[in-house]
């Protein structure tokens, strides 16, 4: 009768007689085939996810939010606190800016650029940007109006910088502030509806400014027609980014109010860009006469004899 041992492992002898005889046989694993097509397989589920993701903006970017939020772990007094809202790079920053200036129809810019990591560094620089630009323009507008007039004395209005610093942050702060409040407000009134949060709101109203800046450049050249095209341009384009990000935040909501809030956004954008218009570059000047008037020298000696 055969032992344990003469049975165990006998099926693996003919394989080892026939390697020795052929050493070149190709060998087959059972195992590499089986774990081949597991691998394809969710490479394949695995990208299609991430293509969708990306389209959709649905790239868990509430777990995102969520673990974002448990890293600020830092007082809001501190400066460790506040450096996380400029820890973005240039090309975060461009990619954003190329966002704003070229919206493309069905993307939301909050969940495809600016959920993943909002930022202050670019609405920022965008507003200082903005500022020195419309008062520089304003002024080199006047000048080259004024240029060859021996009867205007040109003087640099520097108040004009404080002008629109106060008007372009205030926008840009507290527009976002009340439309931030309104939307909170909507959100306990009406149920699933998508709610930013007041960073995200500051970073697209400031990433939408960008396009102004191009635009006051532009309007040194003294034609009022084409100022005023290159406004409903800019316009068109910003306002199209800020009507189709707060856009699925109030569609669930009444009709009426989802419509007057988007009409509202828009108007007060295009206020802005036609209150910066109206008064740095087409305000109305008045006429003073600098130089004393002189009389003829006859008419001053009758008047003294009389």
């Amino acid at each position: 009768m055969a032992t344990v041992d003469d049975l165990k492992f006998s099926e693996f002898d003919d394989a080892a007689n026939l390697l020795a005889a052929n050493p070149d046989a190709v060998t087959i694993r059972i195992d590499e085939h089986s774990e081949k097509p597991k691998k394809k397989h969710g490479y394949r589920q695995d990208s299609g996810r991430e293509e969708d993701d990306e389209l959709l903006g649905t790239d868990d970017s509430d777990k995102t939010e969520l673990l974002a939020g448990q890293k600020k772990s830092a007082p809001f007094w501190t400066f460790e606190y506040y450096q996380t809202f400029f820890d973005v790079d240039t090309y975060q920053v461009l990619d954003r800016i190329k966002g704003s200036v070229f919206p493309v129809p069905g993307k939301n810019f909050v969940r495809l650029y600016i959920r993943s990591n909002p930022d202050l560094y670019g609405p920022f620089w965008i507003c200082a940007t903005l500022v020195f630009a419309i008062a520089i323009s304003g002024n080199l507008s006047k000048f080259f109006i004024r240029l060859g007039d021996p009867l205007y004395p040109y003087v640099p209005e520097f108040r004009k910088v404080s002008i629109a610093a106060t008007a372009i942050y205030a926008y840009a702060w507290l527009v976002p502030l009340a439309l931030w409040g309104f939307l909170m407000w909507r959100n306990n009134k009406v149920m699933n509806i998508v709610s930013y949060s007041f960073l995200e709101i500051v970073c697209v109203y400031g990433y939408s400014l960008f396009i102004y800046i191009p635009t006051a450049i532009l309007w040194i050249i003294p034609l009022k027609a084409v100022r005023w095209v290159l406004v409903v341009f800019a316009l068109c384009l910003s306002g199209s980014v800020l009507a189709m990000t707060f856009w699925p935040a109030v569609r669930d909501d009444n009709r009426r109010i989802a419509v007057a809030t988007i009409v509202t956004i828009v108007l007060l954008h295009a206020l802005l860009a036609v209150g910066c218009l109206a008064y740095f570059f087409d305000a109305p000047e008045v006429a003073v006469s600098s130089f004393p008037t002189v009389l003829p020298h006859n008419l001053t000696g009758m008047t003294k004899s009389q």
